[in-house]
This record gives C-alpha cells, structure tokens and sequence, in this order.
C-alpha cells in the first residue's frame, strides 16, 4: 500500500507543474471505491491551486475565475488506496484497464492507475466540508508537525494497551507508519513491536518518535518503497525497500548485533525484528 512516503513522492511530483494549470478534460473509468461526487463537466474550466496532503490523501484545491457557478470552486480529495499510483503525461497513452481517472489540464493528463480500485478521488466543496472533512477527521497528528512531541506520544500511548506496532499502524494518533515504516522504526528505537503501549517509558517514546522521523526522511529521500506497483508521477521506482534493517530479511543476520532476524504475524500482517536489539518490557 502507497504510505505517507509515497504519497509524498507523488505530491511532490505533481505540485509545481499541475499549479495554476486550466482543466480541460475529465475521464472516470470504472468506479473506484467512492463516487467522484459531482458531474465531471462541472470540473472544466476550473484552475488547480496548491496541491497539498493530509496522511495518505492528496487535495487538489480547484476554483474558477471570478465565478461561484456550482461545482467550480472546493477541490478532489485523492487516495492511492492499496496499490494506486499517479502518473503525469504530456500525451497520455490509451487509458488500460487500470487506469480509473484521468484528469487532463492545460500542464498534462494526471492519470490514477489502480489495480485494485480501492483508491478514490472525491469531490468536496472545502477540505474542512463534507465529505473530505469526515474522511479526514479520524486522522492523528502528521509525524513531522513540531507540536506533536515525545510528550504527546507517551501521552496517548499511556491511554493504550494495545500493541505498539497497531498503535503506529492505526493512525489515529500518528499518521505515515505503513509496515515497513513501523518496523525499521522499531528496529530504530531498540523497541519489540509487541510492547503494549502502556508499558513504554517517556524515554522510549521520544526514541520512537526520533526514529519514525528519521526513517520517514530517509524514505523520503530515496523515493519511498516500491514493493509491488508503486511508482512516482515520472515511472521511477522507490528505493527504499533496498536499503531496509529488518523488513523483508527474516533468517538473515542483524548488522547492528549479529542476531537472527525474525517474522511474526500481528493482526494478520507480517512484523520483522531482531530478538537481540529490540528489548520487549
């Protein structure tokens, strides 16, 4: 599944060259889990403003010049859903199977390619209006946002007898922890993914937190991963999943102490870890 890495990636690619472009041209294929919301006519005309994201969502603010006819002005709230990815095309190819949106604009087609189809792109009349305020109420704090602290952290976590590695993976406390982040992140702070969060100590927590960020930033920096379909709005793979500790290399030796890494299954998802760094309390 695209996490917030990924999604990152793709907003990054798309933002500055989709800023201020006109709407020209608006394909659904076959639905995606939700509705687009509106008329796709009602769409064209419009000029995108700053693209920006929330967790796992993009906003594709949307406004026409010096009008409030209906559906001009509010924006697309767009999710990769399992395994979407966005692609932007000077000249599009013929639209395959997969490819359930395609949003075509004075600066190039941005197409949502899906296999899947559990992504979605959502018309809203405002990010903070129905239905994009409710598909993003439940969402905990962003892992880079300066107000969300150590402190916070082993606040909700003292709330919590549930495992950490759910904790991060749930984000309702603290968005942008797919698997593979959640695990290097564990692996990080020397923290035994099946520790019940009430159990951590504050030192802890600001030791995970440190280690969440670092990872998401190195996963930034590399393109995010690419375990199955992913790709960035210009085909490039990420290259994260290369450069990973302990996820995806079970029987293999640890390079920080040596130990055998190990997988187990929580909540029906494959954990990875190293039984001699990560301490269980």
């Amino acid at each position: 599944m695209p996490e917030l890495p990924e999604v990152e990636v793709a907003r990054r690619g798309i933002a500055a060259r989709l800023h201020g472009a006109r709407v020209l041209a608006v394909r659904c294929g076959k639905p995606l889990r939700w509705p687009l919301g509106c008329a796709p006519e009602s769409l064209l005309g419009s000029r995108l403003g700053e693209i920006t994201r929330r967790g796992k969502y993009l906003w594709l603010p949307l406004q026409r010049d010096g009008s409030a006819a209906a559906g001009a002005d509010g924006g697309l709230l767009l999710h990769l859903g399992m395994s979407g990815s966005l692609a932007l095309h000077d000249a599009p190819p013929e639209a395959a199977a997969h490819a359930h949106f395609d949003l075509t604009t004075s600066q190039g087609t941005l197409r949502l390619t899906d296999p899947r189809r559990f992504g979605a792109v959502v018309w809203s009349s405002a990010i903070d209006a129905a239905p994009a305020a409710a598909l993003l109420s439940r969402l905990g704090a962003e892992p880079f946002d300066p107000a969300f602290t150590a402190h916070s952290l082993y606040a909700a976590c003292r709330r919590r007898k549930t495992s950490i590695k759910a904790l991060l993976l749930g984000g309702q406390v603290i968005v942008g922890a797919g698997n593979i982040y959640a695990c290097e992140a564990l692996f990080d702070a020397g923290i035994d993914p099946r520790t019940r969060c009430d159990r951590l100590s504050l030192a802890r927590c600001d030791r995970l937190l440190a280690a969440l960020r670092h990872t998401l930033s190195r996963a930034l920096a590399l393109g995010g991963s690419t375990l199955r379909d992913f790709s960035d709005a210009h085909g490039n793979a990420g290259a994260f999943q290369q450069q990973a500790r302990v996820y995806g290399r079970e029987g293999q030796a640890c390079q920080r102490c040596g130990a055998t890494l190990r997988r187990i299954v929580q909540a029906q998802r494959s954990t990875y870890l190293c039984p001699g760094c990560q301490r269980r309390s």
